[in-house]
């Protein structure tokens, strides 16, 4: 870890006082991100005539290093850390600001942004500006996941726990993650995604999961299995009722062992996502979720490959502190 000890926690209204009253900022963004290095300098401007100013600036352009990058942020003491990038780099601030008495601020700069979107935040820069300035400071869910060993020697150590923000998933996206080209994605955004799917598809196999949450116990068979604790995934809303703030991690599969049900289920959970509840059968919802397959698989953690099946999943309740429109309903 950063070595630095958090700090007991402030209220909200005490952390967003603190943060308008010119607190300590620090913005990192992704200059590798979809339009992250076409927008920094937008970037900077924007928030420059929003009046938030800050302590240090880290333009990123070895995402390898970003766990080190943010252990210098940590260093800093910032009330506000604002990170600019994609899920990926937004996944990985998540798993160095949850549990710390600072607040993040998104600028949505990624392909598909699926936490951006959960958050309720604009996608364009000059109002995702507006929010970091007129917003307010709440709590959200963060996951927590581990898995087993890469060699299938036992359970990873400790360092094996990984925070999450959006997703784990198991099956085809876990190749689409590996083999999406970049140069695709910058060129295609979201469409990369799909257009990967139809290449890797015909030669994906379909696998047995045992679903594990409480008492209950579930068997399915699939080609993609997923556990959100945000509210979308691909850019679209999971269910009505999804979001960082229900205190629900929601785990459902996209079709069965036949490969065209996974493009017809994606496809109709894509278009009736936004009309969909999470009540229905479709979902199970749970705090802690322990998944088994019938051969060891790599488990895909906000798009990298984390570990193998089996694999435990839990939530972590307002574990994190995000600025957010004055219209997010924060619980």
């Amino acid at each position: 870890m950063d070595g630095t000890r958090p700090r007991a926690p402030r209220s909200k209204p005490q952390l967003q006082a603190a943060i308008r009253s010119g607190g300590r900022a620090v913005l990192v963004v992704n200059a590798r991100s979809r339009r992250g290095r076409r927008l920094l300098d937008r970037a900077r401007e924007l928030l420059d005539a929003a009046g938030i100013e800050f302590v240090r600036e880290f333009p990123v352009t070895d995402p390898g290093r970003l766990g080190e990058i943010f252990a210098d942020v940590l260093a800093l003491e910032p009330d506000l850390v604002v990170v600019g990038g994609g899920d990926g780099t937004v996944a990985e601030a998540v798993s160095h600001l949850a549990h710390r008495d600072v607040a993040l601020g998104v600028l949505p700069l990624g392909t598909t942004n699926n936490f951006a979107r959960s958050l309720e935040l604009p996608l364009n820069l000059a109002d995702a500006v507006a929010v970091l300035r007129d917003g307010k400071v709440a709590d959200v869910d963060v996951g927590w996941v581990q898995g087993t060993r890469p060699d299938g020697s036992g359970p990873e150590p400790d360092g094996g726990r990984h925070i999450f923000a959006n997703m784990v998933s198991l099956g085809l996206s876990v190749q689409i993650a590996e083999h999406v080209p970049h140069g695709l994605k910058r060129v295609a955004g979201r469409a990369a995604y799909a257009l990967t799917a139809a290449w890797l598809l015909p030669r994906h196999t379909a696998f047995r999961a045992t679903i594990r949450a409480g008492d209950r116990v579930e068997e399915v068979v699939t080609h993609q299995l997923n556990v959100a604790n945000g509210a979308h995934h691909s850019g679209r809303r999971i269910a009505r009722d999804a979001s960082p703030d229900d205190r629900l991690l929601a785990v459902y599969r996209l079709g069965d062992e036949r490969r065209l049900r996974l493009a017809s289920a994606t496809a109709r959970h894509q278009l009736t996502g936004p009309r969909r509840s999470l009540r229905e059968d479709a979902f199970l919802t749970t705090d802690e979720v322990h998944i088994a397959t019938d051969l060891p698989m790599p488990v895909d953690v906000d798009g990298e490959v984390r570990g193998r099946t089996p694999v435990t999943v839990r939530l972590l309740g307002n574990a994190l502190r995000v600025i957010v429109p004055q219209s997010f309903v924060d619980t």
